[in-house]
């Protein structure tokens, strides 16, 4: 993609190994993708429109190079120094043809973006989650550590066993509760909204500006605010219930972002709100387990609360319990219920 070009030349450390990703939008499974590499690099959406999603980028093993940190960098090519003539023949794609790749402009119909988001079906091939290869090499790539696999699976065990059968689901998901509670774990992250189906789903408006600090709110306060487990048709999903009662900054205000299926730019009728570090671990993914896409998490302002500087600690930021009041500055007169 037309971004990955002021990348080249430069050094990276290796984020993940992305032997394997998802594609949520065609499919619970995972997808096969030999050679992957993900940089920790995301995608602008400046060549798409200005989507706002952030998307990992996927990087093959060809375009890569295992540098000493101690060797001296190489100048890159660049945009002024395109190769020409046999060379541009012999590579068979320039700068321009990846630019013009970028969309699809037809008479009388919406631009359709193309990038890796879009196209992920076309370079993966579909992954059984019982093939155990791909745990293997989730460790020894270093994606996931032995402790985390295991208690994965433990945890889709007892979801799959218990806590998600009728008759003996609401006990399992209590004692479930109760034993995390003994070492501070996560509480069962898989609960239902309290707001009756159909019902109208509160709304907050803080109007939250990138680089300000905000508290998650416990998970039963999110609960509250849920029919199911959407509030105004957005998701709240068990991959962020890590995540409450935490302090994050706020990275992005999401209002437009490209649909993968469609490939068509979206508006959000209410803006979500991205915050810096928080995305999904694939923890309670099922067939998805310790997929190393790192999508952003999408926030709903209703569930988080602004926070000053002068309110939190260093550690505050990470892992402390929330001061269950609320901000004197979060302004409660905006909060309204609003049909979905």
């Amino acid at each position: 993609m037309p971004q990955m070009f002021k990348y080249c030349g430069q050094r990276f450390q290796v984020y993940k190994r992305a032997h394997k990703t998802c594609d949520p939008i065609n499919g619970p499974a995972s997808r096969r993708l030999p050679g992957g590499i993900h940089l920790n690099l995301r995608c602008d959406g400046q060549a798409y429109g200005g989507c706002q999603a952030g998307c990992m980028i996927f990087w093959k093993g060809a375009w890569l190079r295992l540098v000493d940190s101690q060797a001296p960098v190489q100048k890159p090519t660049t945009s002024t120094d395109k190769p020409s003539g046999k060379a541009v023949a012999k590579l068979g794609c320039t700068e321009d043809d990846v630019w013009r790749a970028t969309k699809r402009d037809l008479p009388g119909e919406q631009t359709r973006y193309i990038c890796q988001a879009t196209q992920l079906a076309n370079f993966t091939t579909p992954l059984k989650w019982w093939d155990p290869k791909q745990y293997v090499e989730d460790y020894r790539s270093g994606n996931a550590s032995l402790g985390r696999i295991l208690r994965g699976f433990l945890y889709l065990a007892y979801y799959c066993g218990l806590a998600n059968r009728r008759g003996v689901g609401s006990p399992a998901r209590w004692l479930y509760d109760r034993v995390q509670s003994l070492w501070g774990g996560i509480l069962y992250p898989r609960r239902r909204g309290l707001i009756p189906s159909g019902a109208p789903t509160p709304r907050c408006d803080l109007n939250l500006q990138p680089g300000e600090l905000v508290r998650v709110k416990p998970y039963q306060e999110i609960l509250a605010t849920l029919d199911g487990v959407y509030n105004r048709g957005l998701t709240f999903d068990a991959e962020q219930v890590p995540y409450c009662e935490k302090v994050y900054r706020v990275k992005t205000r999401v209002e437009n972002f490209i649909d993968e299926k469609t490939g068509r730019m979206r508006h959000l009728r209410t803006p979500a709100i991205i915050l810096e570090g928080v995305y999904c671990g694939a923890r309670y993914s099922g067939q998805r387990m310790f997929c190393p896409r790192s999508i952003y998490s999408w926030w709903r302002e209703i569930w988080l609360e602004r926070v000053s500087e002068s309110q939190i600690g260093k550690s505050d930021c990470s892992n402390e319990p929330r001061d269950l009041s609320l901000s004197a500055s979060t302004n409660l007169s905006n909060c309204h219920s609003q049909v979905q």
